[in-house]
């Protein structure tokens, strides 16, 4: 069997004529009028076109292309009278969103691109004015991470905390924002809310200002000290489990192993259907798992 991959396009651009290239839909009014259109056309008129139409060539005329992606920016090159644009030629017809594959980017992702861009030596207004954003918005992802420790910042890269989060993260010292990180990655809640509690319930010999006055709305000091003995028994709980995980798939793994084996053989399923059908039926289910997930709490004891 071969492992040739094909290429759905050509490995080359080609510059096409705007007006020999045909949309395969409207882009309706209320788009043109959206902050994202008005983005991307200020985008184009700053700094060009970044991604490539697709287009695929008609089979009734050799000089038309139907357009496959880039409905939006090829209605702004008409409203920009640009004559001709580069294009990714398509070996087929295949109308495809490749935006709709793509993952966007976290506030950590955004922060060292733009890092990256003025190191390249492009200037915040730039940055701004090509992205149609107040460049007070540039500065504030630049100084994202701002005292946050690196293993912080490892913990979460590519999770969609805003500046409020690390805002709140940042009034903690380096152990407590680690802490943090693990705790919001554990419930997978990234929100301010979440993190203003975790501050919150962090002893002030944890915070990187001891006198700022710790509170939230609805809460009393006396539910503000019992949330810093709950999560501080979260995160001994959290690290037993983390410390214990590995074996525990492990284990998992080895006895799968075990049951296949065993189940393979014709004389012990006849056995245990005619005498232990319910053990049998976990057995199945714990070979059909795929991680300790799967597993209800009974069969995990069990």
């Amino acid at each position: 069997m071969s492992n040739r991959v094909d290429l759905a396009c050509e490995k080359v651009l080609r510059k096409l004529p705007v007006g020999k290239i045909l949309p395969v839909k409207r882009v309706a009014q209320g788009t043109r009028k959206s902050k994202k259109y008005h983005q991307i056309l200020v985008s184009v008129q700053q700094v060009g076109i970044i991604e490539p139409l697709v287009v695929h060539q008609t089979k009734h005329k050799q000089d038309e292309y139907m357009l496959l992606d880039g409905h939006i920016r090829l209605e702004i090159l008409k409203e920009l009278s640009v004559e001709t644009v580069d294009c990714l030629i398509a070996l087929d017809d295949e109308a495809f969103t490749y935006n709709h594959k793509i993952n966007r980017l976290s506030p950590i992702q955004e922060h060292f691109m733009i890092m990256k861009a003025i190191k390249s030596g492009v200037s915040e207004n730039d940055i701004a004015l090509a992205l149609d954003i107040d460049v007070s918005k540039i500065q504030k992802k630049r100084d994202l991470l701002d005292g946050i420790c690196a293993e912080a910042v490892q913990l979460m890269k590519g999770k969609r905390g805003n500046s409020g989060t690390f805002s709140q993260m940042r009034k903690a010292k380096p152990m407590r924002q680690i802490e943090m990180a693990e705790l919001m990655c554990a419930s997978n809640n990234f929100s301010v809310g979440y993190a203003k509690c975790l501050l919150v319930a962090t002893p002030s010999s944890q915070l990187t200002d001891a006198s700022v006055q710790k509170s939230i709305d609805g809460l009393s000091t006396i539910d503000v000290a019992r949330m810093e003995r709950e999560t501080a028994s979260l995160a001994t709980d959290f690290k037993s489990i983390e410390e214990t995980y590995g074996k525990n798939v492990l284990n998992l793994v080895i006895v799968v192993g075990y049951l296949k084996n065993l189940l393979n053989n014709g004389k012990v399923v006849q056995y245990l259907v005619q005498n232990y059908p319910e053990i049998l039926k976990e057995f199945q289910k714990i070979i059909e798992s795929r991680n300790l997930d799967d597993l209800s709490l009974s069969e995990k004891v069990e």
